[in-house]
């Protein structure tokens, strides 16, 4: 799939204004999927329903999300985030108006479907648009994880503290919610520079270009364990601090607030580390969580606000490396479904693991789930850092930069299955080809070219034919 773009240039002001719109969009959309994160002990008591129920409340938001990913992202590289964005934002309202006037186990299961439907469709659209329109030295693989971060932290935070201290727990956070995604709407609607392609959508599988497939993979992985133990802090964290009575719901969504605000203050370190490096620090400080978590299993206050600082530290380094691993080898048409396929990992990794506590749970409590389970996230660490060490130096370490302008003088012909030589126009239309300065890749991808619609697409590693510099 190509992105839609008109032909005209976005002038600069308006490139700054939609970039501002994706980055608001997604804040708010993500600080209201977990808004109601520290609310569900209260949840749970006024309904009186298992902790098997109510883990699979939350992870319901995950396993809708995860389709939607896949089949949204597509969607947005056909036809452009703008019409993308307005159905996400239609389906958080209804999921925060679900929220606002439960009364029983089916509306939060409403609710967290829609919401989980509203941010899958929305984080491939609202990425490909931040990335379309960043100009400077900060990518916008690390914005969009910055700001998908910074919702998934105010939401708990601010979700704690309007039900300890303000009237209507239950009802406020929703409804300013609802104000909120009302500016978002507007926002969308003033988007410019994207045309209707074409021809019709059809959903299909993300297809990841030969050659970044250990990228990817590894990527996968790492983002996979980075939202397992974010997870598990949103999940079950507040039922044991409750039943433990060591601190309110103030407390209780500061802490989950803590994860993730340590985690935007280190994603800024991922481009001065490098892609591998910052996955490799992030899954080190993960492995440091996993286990103070799965001995203290929210006993203690101390040993649990600890451990959600280096969770926090380490999310954010191995997501956002993860993220800008990806985002340095995504072919540009190919952005938004490529994004949501990665994505795909990182929501499962956040609500498998709460489903797996769910199902201990029923013949063990909960603070024994919670520990066999971070011990088993804890041995998927080292081969997720074996894999990363695998696949290569990333983008933004000093090795890389030669091995990157080494395999940007090789193009990949897919249909034939072989390398190619510089300067060697492929016949296929599903290929990797080089400029004969060997300076940028152009990918034709096969969903395009099999539409008779091949558009080439320069790669982020790219430099000017007329640069002296190395490709990447």
């Amino acid at each position: 799939m190509t992105l839609a773009n008109s032909s005209a240039p976005v002038p600069l002001v308006d490139r700054a204004r939609e970039l501002r719109t994706g980055l608001f969009v997604l804040v708010v959309l993500t600080a209201g999927a977990y808004l109601p994160s520290p609310l569900y002990p209260a949840y749970q008591n006024s309904f009186a329903v298992s902790d098997l129920a109510m883990t699979l409340i939350y992870a319901t938001f995950a396993l809708v999300s995860a389709p939607a990913l896949l089949l949204f992202g597509s969607v947005s590289d056909a036809v452009g985030p703008r019409s993308v964005l307005r159905v996400s934002i239609a389906l958080a309202a209804l999921g925060s108006a679900c929220f606002a006037f439960a009364s029983g186990l089916e509306w939060l299961l409403v609710a967290r479907a829609a919401q989980g439907l509203a941010l899958g469709a929305a984080t491939g659209a609202a990425s490909s648009l931040i990335s379309e329109r960043t100009s400077g030295r900060v990518s916008g693989a690390v914005l969009a994880s910055t700001a998908f971060v910074a919702g998934t932290a105010a939401g708990p935070i601010a979700g704690g503290a309007l039900a300890e201290y303000a009237p209507a727990p239950h009802v406020l956070p929703f409804l300013l919610h609802l104000v909120l995604l009302g500016i978002g709407w507007r926002r969308v609607a003033k988007l410019t520079g994207w045309a209707p392609r074409t021809g019709r959508w059809a959903p299909t599988r993300p297809e990841i270009p030969p050659g970044t497939r250990m990228v990817f993979t590894a990527a996968a992985a790492t983002g996979f364990l980075a939202w397992t133990v974010a997870g598990l802090f949103l999940a079950v964290i507040p039922a044991l601090l409750d039943r433990s009575a060591q601190g309110d719901q103030a407390v209780i969504g500061g802490i989950l607030g803590a994860v993730l605000i340590c985690s935007v203050l280190t994603q800024p370190l991922v481009p001065r580390l490098g892609t591998r490096n910052a996955q490799l620090t992030g899954l080190g400080a993960l492995l440091i969580s996993l286990g103070l978590l799965a001995g203290s299993a929210g006993g203690s206050l101390p040993i649990t606000l600890l451990a959600a600082v280096v969770a926090g530290a380490g999310h954010g380094l191995a997501y956002g490396g993860a993220a800008a691993a990806v985002d340095a080898v995504a072919p540009v048409g190919e952005r938004g479904a490529i994004t949501g396929a990665l994505h795909l990992a990182f929501y499962l990794g956040a609500g498998l693991p709460a489903i797996a506590v769910g199902l201990v749970t029923l013949g063990h409590p909960l603070t024994t789930a919670t520990s066999w389970v971070t011990a088993c996230a804890a041995a998927l660490v080292p081969p997720a850092g074996a894999a990363v060490v695998l696949a290569g130096p990333g983008r933004g370490d000093r090795a890389d930069r030669g091995r990157t302008a080494s395999l940007s003088c090789w193009s990949w012909d897919s249909s034939r299955g072989a390398r190619r030589r510089p300067g060697h126009r492929s016949r296929s239309r599903s290929s990797w080809r080089t400029s004969s300065r060997c300076r940028c890749a152009e990918w034709c991808s096969p969903v395009a070219s099999r539409a008779g619609r091949c558009s080439r697409g320069r790669t982020p590693s790219c430099t000017s034919p007329g640069t002296s510099a190395p490709c990447g």
